[in-house]
């Protein structure tokens, strides 16, 4: 399941901070293996696991290969948290509600 997959990506906080740079703008290995102390070789690895779950995308620009996000990938993965997030945030409203009752 492409989902699974996702999450698995999601999981390492390398990927991660890669996919908060992509936010910024597409960007290529070289740019992306700036702020880590690691090689580019180890920081390929890392894509090509975000771009097997669906997460980013590789583009051609003449001799550049520029990495982006891939909003599909992204927004199944935020879809299938929504019910999640909505049922906490329901919660949360329903404390800060009792609480603010209790100071009355």
């Amino acid at each position: 399941m492409q989902l699974d997959t996702a999450f698995a990506a999601l999981g390492d906080p390398t990927r991660r901070a890669i996919l908060a740079r992509l936010a910024l703008g597409e960007a290529t290995v070289t740019e992306l293996a700036r702020p880590f102390a690691l090689s580019q070789p180890a920081v390929s690895k890392h894509l090509k696991v975000l771009e097997k779950a669906g997460l980013i995308a590789c583009g051609q620009d003449a001799q550049r290969r520029p990495r982006r996000l891939e909003p599909a990938g992204m927004k199944a993965v935020a879809e299938w948290l929504e019910p999640f997030r909505a049922r906490w945030e329901s919660r949360l409203d329903n404390l800060d509600r009792h609480l603010a009752a209790k100071e009355d």
